[in-house]
């Protein structure tokens, strides 16, 4: 025989029982009207700054501090961002925060995760890809890197909640560099100037064998002071599909041209690249 839960309920008194202890169960249930329930997301308690402020060069140095933590809490600080193909790259690393509640990356060492020790830009050049063999490029130079920064209650992987969060725009072209595509002849390339006036120590700078033209590199050079041409020589517009057939002429009138433009000294320039077996920085002779 199978008995229902009430039927044991009042079969052992326990319902006579609690209306003797609280008579108040006794009379009907009076419904009385409430707040209505709120959905609204936390509020964060932490506060992600960074110095300097606003959007800045990719390979410029910030400084990332948090502030509103309790004194040694234990948190975890994580990074992301998603390139142009929408792959997602992250990074984290574990902190204790200081006896004020405080947190800066430049004076607290990284106890774990994507690495370790004082590493003060350890949140950026520690970006993985979420799938394996995929690499961070930058295919527009002309757009931000838009970097997600958090920080979680709690050390990885038994993180709680989120305490604040902030976005950090990364740039590639710093601010007066000049782009200027180049079509002359066969060369297929883009030229970065810097805003002062010239002549600029001239580089040309060549990726690898996957072809096509990235700029990111050379942009970034050319807010240091050259005058840089990132020069495409195949898997690109109306260049060779592979590296069967490749002619070194195509690599020599692109050299004239960026030597013969106004804007480039002869005597310092050089070749930037990423070969095998050879090195991979090499100057001109040139009399």
């Amino acid at each position: 025989m199978v008995a229902s839960f009430p039927a044991l309920l009042r079969r052992s008194r326990f319902c006579q029982w609690c209306l003797t202890r609280w008579p108040r169960l006794a009379g009907p249930t009076e419904l009385r009207p409430c707040d209505p329930i709120s959905w609204a997301p936390a509020r964060m308690v932490a506060t992600i700054t960074l110095e300097p402020e606003g959007r800045c060069c990719w390979d410029e140095p910030v400084r990332i501090a948090v502030r509103g933590l309790a004194p040694g809490q234990r948190v975890t600080l994580r990074a992301s961002l998603r390139d142009e193909k929408g792959a997602l790259f992250r990074a984290h690393a574990r902190y204790c925060a200081d006896a004020h509640g405080g947190l800066d990356l430049g004076r607290a060492p990284a106890l774990g995760g994507s690495f370790a020790g004082l590493e003060p830009m350890g949140l950026f050049w520690a970006l993985e890809p979420e799938k394996p063999v995929l690499r961070l490029v930058k295919r527009d130079v002309q757009t931000p890197f838009a970097v997600k920064l958090e920080v979680l209650d709690g050390h990885e992987p038994d993180t709680r909640r989120l305490l604040g969060q902030t976005v950090h725009e990364r740039d590639f072209l710093p601010p007066g560099v000049r782009r200027e595509p180049v079509r002359a002849g066969r060369v297929r390339a883009t030229l970065f100037l810097p805003p002062e006036p010239g002549p600029f120590p001239g580089i040309v700078d060549i990726f690898g064998v996957g072809g096509g033209l990235l700029e990111y590199r050379a942009s970034l050079l050319a807010g240091k002071g050259f005058a840089v041409m990132a020069l495409a020589y195949c898997n690109y517009e109306d260049l060779p599909t592979g590296m069967e057939n490749l002619h070194l002429e195509y690599f020599e009138e692109a050299v004239n041209y960026l030597l013969n433009h106004p804007q480039v000294k002869v005597q310092e320039s050089g070749c930037l690249g990423l070969p095998r077996g050879v090195n991979s920085a090499s100057p001109w002779p040139r009399s």
